[in-house]
């Protein structure tokens, strides 16, 4: 029989970095806002809206957390900005 303490997890443990959630939800709103707010020929003002509030949460989410981005997360937002700005070509 498998006793409770197996499946007891630690309290506030997700096994996920904050900087890994940052990246997946500036992917996830740039995919949907440029779905949402773009056609073949140009993008809509709203769309540049939408990353500007992306910006802004991506700072303070950064402030809030600083001691939570080591080196190497910091390298991989780095490398996750140009490959938002390729993904938003690409869609066009």
């Amino acid at each position: 029989m498998i006793t409770d303490e197996v499946f007891k997890r630690r309290r506030q443990h997700n096994n996920t970095p904050e900087s890994i959630l940052l990246i997946i939800a500036n992917f996830i709103v740039v995919a949907a806002a440029d779905t949402l707010f773009s056609n073949h020929h140009h993008l809509h003002w709203f769309f540049w809206v939408i990353i500007a509030g992306l910006v802004l949460y991506n700072i303070l989410t950064i402030r809030k957390n600083y001691e939570a981005f080591d080196k190497t997360d910091k390298i991989a937002y780095a490398i996750s900005i140009p490959v938002l700005i390729l993904l938003v070509i690409v869609l066009q």
